[in-house]
């Protein structure tokens, strides 16, 4: 799916809602207890509704999952978030996903050429 090739976000919830129905057909069993874990995941709690909905978008933007993203933004507006708290998640997750490569840039990648480049001499 590509949303930016002009398939709009209300197709792309409508084409996710009608692949889990397709499989919900074929692995009744597995997507019930899916939807239950996810539906105990997103109650009320410690965090509000609207935190951990935008919790998972910023898990959807970091793991680029298009229809993730979609379903995420759909519900932290449906939780009453504000254009500027979606923006801020993105801020955190574009400084989490610098830190991530950072983290493993300075950490393994400079131990890794300084292993290599003596295993070569």
């Amino acid at each position: 799916m590509d949303i930016q090739s002009g398939h709009s976000v209300e197709h792309a919830l409508l084409h996710y809602k009608e692949g889990l129905g397709t499989f919900t057909q074929k692995m009744p069993e597995l997507a019930k207890s899916f939807n239950a874990f996810t539906e105990v995941c997103f109650q009320e709690g410690v965090l509000s509704q609207k935190q951990k909905q935008l919790i998972a978008l910023g898990i959807s933007l970091y793991s680029q999952d298009e229809y993730c993203i979609i379903y995420h933004v759909k519900g932290c507006l449906d939780q009453g978030a504000t254009e500027e708290e979606i923006l801020e998640t993105i801020g955190v997750t574009a400084a989490f996903g610098g830190g991530a490569t950072m983290s493993q840039a300075v950490t393994l990648v400079q131990e890794a050429v300084s292993e290599l480049t003596t295993l070569k001499q």
